[in-house]
């Protein structure tokens, strides 16, 4: 019988055997030594033999239970080797096995987990790669332009330091574009840690106006700043400060000479409340549910700068932060992004 190959089994079916034998020769030597008569005789050693094969019996049918449930297990367990990462080994009784198959189900899942994220982290990677190969088409394209028209020009000084002009945003935009893809990258792989310390909100905020503060005079636009000076919560500020300065960096390209841009900053109970709110072209309703979006263009919009990547990138170190971003906009009145944070 197969459940004989196994030699531990062997072993004890071979230790019941003998001490069974053991036993008939003992009964039968007293037997003979007190002189038992020959019918109590016979019937004691037929009880001994049937004891003894009953015994057998019930060891042999309980090892070929255990060994049927251990086949069914191992091919629970080839299957999810095979590829069938559902498979799970039943284990809805009690005992010290299915202990242990409830350990392999839990390893199972495990696996399956990582296995999903490593796939959705390839998959990431892949459109990642994919989008800045398709992003740097469009600047690269613009230099090669440039560079001709400055290899060809050899009087005009003013359309020399316009193409010069050109291609200096032109490649400042390819290292945005490269800068904030890699971080997106990171962000979706967890591959950062933010270290988090008790941050004052009004000095973050002082610190994003000061380096809008020659754009917003290049451009005359005003930038005002309201909240309390006193208000914190945990956060890493390098990667808050620039969620907020790329929701920053949209107002200013979706407003024009003369408009303002507001950063307010209150507190609730247990929440911190940061807004940024403008008074420009406000965002066009049929593109609110997209903006969030890598690449998002709106076919409402006129704006060339953007690598469309800024707000993407605030909402994911937002959430990463457990907060939430939301907006509201009126076309051709303002747009107002609201983010809360837990303190």
């Amino acid at each position: 019988m197969r459940i004989f190959a196994d030699k531990n089994i062997k072993q004890s079916f071979f230790a019941i055997t003998v001490t069974g034998v053991c036993f008939l020769l003992v009964s039968q030597l007293i037997v003979r030594l007190f002189h038992v008569e020959g019918n109590c005789a016979l019937w004691l050693l037929l009880v001994s033999v049937l004891a003894i094969s009953s015994i057998l019996a019930v060891c042999i049918r309980y090892v070929q239970r255990q060994d049927k449930i251990m086949e069914e297990a191992v091919a629970k367990i080839n299957a999810y080797l095979d590829g069938d990462t559902d498979a799970r080994i039943d284990c809805d009784s009690d005992g010290e096995l299915y202990r242990l198959f409830q350990s392999i189900n839990t390893l199972a899942s495990v696996l399956s987990a990582h296995a999903a994220k490593e796939q959705k982290t390839k998959e990431s990677l892949k459109n990642i790669i994919s989008d800045i190969s398709h992003q740097l088409k469009t600047p690269l394209a613009a230099l090669n332009i440039y560079n001709s028209l400055l290899q060809e020009e050899t009087g005009e000084q003013e359309t020399v330091m316009e193409c010069a002009m050109l291609s200096e945003r032109e490649l400042d935009r390819i290292e945005t574009l490269i800068q904030n893809m890699l971080k997106i990258a990171k962000l979706d792989a967890g591959f950062i840690i933010f270290d988090r310390n008790k941050e004052n909100v009004a000095d973050m905020m002082k610190d994003i106006e000061l380096h809008f503060a020659y754009r917003a005079k290049q451009e005359q636009k005003e930038m005002v700043l309201s909240g309390a000076d006193d208000i914190t919560f945990f956060c890493d500020r390098d990667w808050l400060v620039e969620a907020v300065s790329n929701i920053v960096k949209n107002a200013f390209e979706h407003t024009k000479e003369g408009d303002s841009i507001y950063i307010e900053w209150k507190t609730f109970i247990s929440v911190v409340q940061i807004t940024v709110r403008d008074n420009g072209c406000g965002i066009h309703p049929e593109d609110l549910h997209h903006i969030f979006k890598r690449f998002y263009r709106s076919r409402f919009s006129k704006d060339t700068q953007g690598t469309g990547l800024g707000l993407p990138l605030a909402k994911g170190v937002v959430e990463a932060h457990n907060g939430t971003i939301e907006v509201d906009s009126v076309l051709g009145s303002g747009t107002a992004f609201v983010i809360n944070f837990l303190e």
